[in-house]
């Protein structure tokens, strides 16, 4: 069955590509068709949003900077990210397209393209994802739903704003950790530097009074000056 509409609905896409108007070609279509695209533009800001491991389907520029990215996927195989790779390339030899599927990728696909067959590609390959992962992050008594997206606290369901919902699935990937305001401004916001505005502090502060109700045990603290760690309550 083809991920069409409200199935593809904010899958998360990982786009890895330098060329600016090919990369909003294509985040553009993949937007339209329903899937949330963050896109980067150079190897190693590709490499470490993958790390994250939080997309459900990367697509990746074979050659970013000249330099060519087969060797990062091994490195993401290496780490456990298990993501699948649609790799693009106007390298098209069939040997070419052997050593991509080799090297981690689970699809090649050859420039020049049409949107039409990248979208299918990358459908086919959200269905094999989302068939494997998790769709469900738990916390203690806290619980999301990645598919669905939403949250519940024990039997209270939680209302969350997309960007609150956002915060959220990212303090529970990093479950009794340190989260700087850094760590959210760059995997959040996707900013690469930090504004002059206390937008984190309201936003978190939104989080964590729809979290801890009074009378609920204190799952998100405050570290003054450093961040916030979310900690399981039971």
């Amino acid at each position: 069955m083809p991920i069409v509409g409200e199935n593809r609905y904010r899958t998360p896409v990982l786009l890895i590509e330098d060329d600016p108007e090919l990369a909003d070609e294509i985040s553009d279509q993949l937007h339209r068709v329903g899937y949330d695209v963050r896109a980067t533009h150079t190897a190693q800001e590709g490499l470490e949003a993958a790390l994250e491991d939080t997309a459900a389907v990367m697509v990746v520029d074979r050659l970013l900077g000249g330099a060519d990215f087969l060797p990062n996927i091994e490195t993401l195989r290496s780490r456990g990210v298990n993501t699948p790779v649609l790799v693009v390339s106007a390298l098209s030899s069939v040997d070419d397209r052997i050593l991509g599927l080799e090297k981690g990728g689970d699809d090649y696909l050859v420039k020049p393209f049409a949107m039409g067959e990248l979208i299918a590609r990358v459908d086919a390959l959200a269905r094999r994802s989302l068939e494997k992962r998790t769709t469900n992050l738990r916390v203690g008594s806290l619980e999301i739903d990645l598919l669905e997206r939403t949250a519940r606290r024990g039997e209270r369901k939680i209302d969350l704003l997309p960007r609150e919902f956002k915060i959220l699935e990212y303090f529970m990937r990093h479950p009794n950790q340190l989260v700087t305001r850094t760590m959210l401004l760059e995997n959040v916001w996707h900013y690469q530097f930090i504004p002059h505005t206390n937008v984190i502090d309201v936003h978190v502060g939104k989080v964590r009074r729809k979290i801890d109700l009074p009378g609920d045990t204190p799952m998100m603290k405050v570290v003054r000056g450093s961040g916030f760690i979310l900690q399981a309550d039971d």
